[in-house]
């Protein structure tokens, strides 16, 4: 089943947050994409549905399930790697960040390894 894009920007978004903070919240979430808090927490639910995270009812903390980290890392992965290999090639780095955003769902495992292959020979 394919994911769509924006289930992989919650995700990522989740790992990036978690990374930075600690402990991720959907006020935390709603302020850092920009999002109302009811979007996020429809959002969240339907990515509690598909068991991509959980949601601790006590504090509200919102955890990656094991399939919902592995989606995170790819996407995160896919990101780092694409921004990294535009600022080589001279692109802006808001304009790298931002084409890594676009184009990050979508290339084929061939391509992106491709591309991660010519991202590390150009160190």
């Amino acid at each position: 089943m394919r994911n769509n894009q924006s289930e992989e920007d919650y995700v990522e978004r989740i790992l990036v947050l978690k990374e930075r903070k600690g402990n991720v919240r959907a006020v935390d979430i709603a302020k850092d994409m920009g999002f109302s808090k009811p979007s996020i927490s429809v959002a969240m639910k339907k990515l509690e549905e598909k068991k991509y995270i959980e949601i601790d009812n006590f504090s509200g903390y919102i955890n990656l399930t094991e399939s919902g980290m592995q989606l995170a890392q790819k996407i995160y992965e896919r990101h780092k790697v694409l921004t990294s290999l535009f600022a080589k090639l001279g692109v802006n780095p808001e304009v790298a960040e931002d084409d890594a955003c676009k184009i990050e769902h979508d290339l084929s495992e061939e391509t992106f390894s491709k591309l991660k292959e010519l991202e590390n020979s150009i160190k």
